[in-house]
């Protein structure tokens, strides 16, 4: 049975098309179905996580990072007494506004887009699911209910202020995303979102260091005295000195999920007892965030992030294939501003529309949705180029 601070399906807020009813699946379950069967979806199974497409077959895409976090998710909620099924949807939504080549992709849109609108990632990944996703005959967008649509929104807290991280206008950017009711940004989410958010957390601490010894940027020797994974690391050598490093780091990144999830659980237990919340609005008006790390691993875990981007992420090794990538979604933003030169009704639209901000967006939803290889694709068809990534 849910707990009372759960979300419940049958008093959802609803969808802005009511769809025929389902006699084998509830509105959360629905909603999760929408978006593994989107287009959307599949197309993270290209897209960069931390090492590029070309590098390598068993390095984590967008849709396998995605894919760790909805089973973390599920495990979480469940624990907690928690809507598993939300929890799902938001995990599985949470990283469809990204664009090809990760954050390298997000950083030259939102530098692009700064004096036109702005772009983020989660604002993208409503526009996705409200808006771009055109495969129902009576609407566009997938429909989702609000739930899942404040989980995309707001499941790292409450969008404060008038712009976003990257500097996207809220107000503005909500104004055309449908939605049954006001999203309220300034609230936090439903718990199933707070999860889907923390599970983000530790599927990309643990599976980034697995990532990173696989690429020869770390070996397990560099992780003893890292706070988090350190004591875990120490523990593995000590118990099995000679076995093989693939099965040591193995030993590392299962052992951290765990530990990671059996905190966050107890932790937002208590959370939970101490706020004492009686329905899922409660959680939304609490004043903070019901779903965490205890303090002390919270600190540790900042510590981890912080020796990962010294360590892997700005390591050259991975930052010159990045700028690279940023000079490929650069140069394809401009080529399109420029003349239109896109498919379908893409270019069309960008014919049609009226003022610099609405060809701009057009051209931004147009390169968000790509995947690596069509990105290089596209650059080579324009430019008759395609980068080595060195």
């Amino acid at each position: 049975m849910h707990a009372v601070y759960a979300a419940d399906p049958a008093q959802s807020r609803g969808r802005v098309y009511r769809p025929s009813a389902s006699p084998t699946r509830n509105e959360f379950q629905r909603d999760r179905d929408r978006i593994i069967h989107s287009t959307a979806f599949r197309r993270l199974q290209h897209k960069t996580q931390v090492f590029l497409h070309h590098e390598g077959q068993h390095f984590r895409t967008r849709l396998t990072h995605t894919l760790e976090v909805s089973q973390i998710a599920r495990s979480i909620a469940r624990a907690l007494r928690l809507n598993e099924d939300l929890a799902e949807a938001v995990a599985l939504s949470h990283d469809l506004g990204h664009t090809p080549f990760g954050h390298a992709g997000e950083r030259v849109l939102a530098d692009k887009m700064a004096e036109l609108g702005g772009f983020d990632h989660n604002i993208q990944a409503l526009r996705v699911v409200g808006m771009l996703e055109n495969r129902y005959a009576d609407h566009d967008g997938l429909n989702l209910t609000w739930e899942t649509l404040e989980g995309i929104l707001k499941h790292n807290g409450p969008v404060v202020g008038a712009a976003s991280e990257h500097g996207q206008d809220i107000g503005a950017a909500l104004a055309d995303i449908p939605a049954s009711e006001d999203l309220l940004p300034e609230t936090y989410a439903n718990l199933e979102a707070q999860v889907a958010a923390i599970a983000d957390d530790i599927a990309y601490n643990a599976h980034d260091i697995d990532d990173a010894v696989r690429a020869g940027l770390v070996v397990i020797d560099d992780l003893v005295d890292v706070p988090l994974v350190g004591p875990i690391a120490r523990e593995v050598v000590d118990m099995w000195p000679g076995l093989e490093r693939g099965r040591q780091i193995h030993e590392v990144q299962r052992r951290l999920i765990t530990r990671t999830i059996e905190a966050v659980i107890a932790e937002s237990a208590e959370r939970l007892i101490a706020a004492d919340p009686q329905s899922a609005d409660d959680v939304r008006y609490a004043g903070q965030a019901l779903i965490g790390f205890p303090a002390e691993m919270a600190e540790d875990e900042t510590e981890l992030k912080a020796f990962m981007f010294a360590k892997v992420y700005r390591d050259a090794r991975v930052m010159g294939p990045v700028r690279e990538s940023e000079a490929v979604v650069g140069r394809l933003f401009d080529a399109y501003i420029a003349d239109g030169d896109m498919p379908g009704r893409w270019g069309l639209a960008h014919s049609a529309a009226r003022s610099e901000a609405a060809r701009a967006r057009i051209v931004c939803d147009f390169v968000a949705g790509m995947t690596d290889p069509f990105a290089l694709d596209e650059h080579a068809r324009l430019f008759d180029e395609r980068p080595e990534f060195r």
